[in-house]
């Protein structure tokens, strides 16, 4: 038996109390957004008692009363050795992988918004449901096209392009805003502290690059009116804890923008993208359900300089028939990581 509460769905029928005698531990992993979500489920299946699951039956995981994967089931694997027992292997992800968001696409919309856009290109790749952001859902412009990419290649470069975070969950796709802490409906995401000598079982925290930042993030695009090439800059600022800031600037490759709205939409996603690579590191924990990417974890009672706030990059959920843990992928410190105030002697 799990040591956490847990529930499974598969094509919409309960099978809990199926797999209860023979799940050996569940691990969900909650991604920023390239590479989507995963969840793996471990049966004993020492004498091939484990049915085969549907390739590409939807899926969803439930752990400590909440629901933390929502996908389809890929290909599963046997494992095992002569004089061992056998295992069962099953892997998901969160969108099917042959299904139409991978598919290329023409699709074109005239005086839209991102959100009219991307609703309307979700609909064309089967997706039932779009959740964004609402400030860059707003953003409105003369003329939005695919060019010919698939719907999750389409929602990785606009996520790119604004500094946000692109996900597809089973039927549902998510543009949020990133390094805001709030989900696309505008309501917070959770906090999680990470307390030495509480849950906290292990770190490896570098609050802070020895590479500078970039001071300034510059997009070059055409303007017509005047025709000629201009640029539009971002300032960045220097890096927590620097002495002095970078003077380099950032252009962005590989291409010029078309206006000015677009050259600067471009240069504030660069910005988001090099704040959060202020400093880096990992936090296990005794298993905290509320975690979440794009969510906040304090560290609390390491030491000065280590101690502060930071954005998860990635969550990992195990859940065992021992104990069960939640590592988190960190960036983006802020408050007081990364500077010790202390005294010297």
């Amino acid at each position: 038996m799990l040591s956490v509460p847990w529930a499974v769905t598969i094509g919409g029928r309960p099978m809990t109390d199926r797999m209860n005698p023979y799940v050996e531990s569940i691990e969900v992993t909650d991604k920023p957004g390239e590479t989507g979500d995963t969840a793996t489920l471990v049966f004993d299946d020492t004498d091939g008692q484990v049915m085969l699951p549907p390739k590409g039956a939807p899926i969803t995981i439930m752990l400590g009363g909440a629901t933390k994967f929502e996908g389809v089931t890929d290909a599963p694997e046997s494992s095992g050795s002569r004089g061992g027992g056998m295992q069962l292997t099953v892997h998901c992800t969160s969108h099917d992988k042959r299904s139409k968001v991978k598919e290329r696409r023409s699709l074109h919309k005239d005086d839209a918004t991102l959100e009219e856009f991307l609703k309307a290109a979700a609909k064309e790749a089967g997706i039932d449901s779009v959740k964004v952001d609402k400030a860059l859902g707003s953003i409105k412009r003369p003329y939005w096209s695919s060019e010919g990419r698939s719907f999750q290649q389409l929602g990785q470069e606009l996520a790119d392009e604004f500094g946000a975070t692109f996900k597809i969950r089973g039927k549902t796709a998510v543009l949020a805003a990133r390094g805001g802490g709030a989900t696309p409906g505008g309501a917070s995401l959770p906090s999680v502290r990470a307390v030495r000598g509480d849950n906290l079982i292990s770190w490896r925290l570098s609050p802070s690059e020895s590479r500078p930042r970039f001071a300034k993030a510059r997009v070059r695009y055409y303007d017509r009116k005047a025709a000629k090439w201009k640029q539009e800059d971002v300032e960045v600022g220097a890096s927590p804890g620097a002495s002095s800031g970078a003077a380099g600037v950032i252009d962005l490759p590989p291409a010029p923008r078309a206006d000015k709205d677009q050259a600067k939409s471009a240069a504030r996603g660069r910005k988001t993208a090099s704040e959060r690579e202020g400093g880096s590191g990992e936090v296990t924990l005794v298993f905290a359900v509320e975690a979440c990417a794009e969510g906040t974890c304090v560290v609390e009672g390491v030491r000065a300089g280590i101690d502060g706030s930071y954005r998860i990059e990635s969550v990992v959920h195990r859940v065992s028939r021992g104990p069960s843990t939640t590592t988190l992928q960190l960036k983006q410190p802020q408050g007081e990581a990364g500077t010790d105030g202390r005294k010297a002697g």
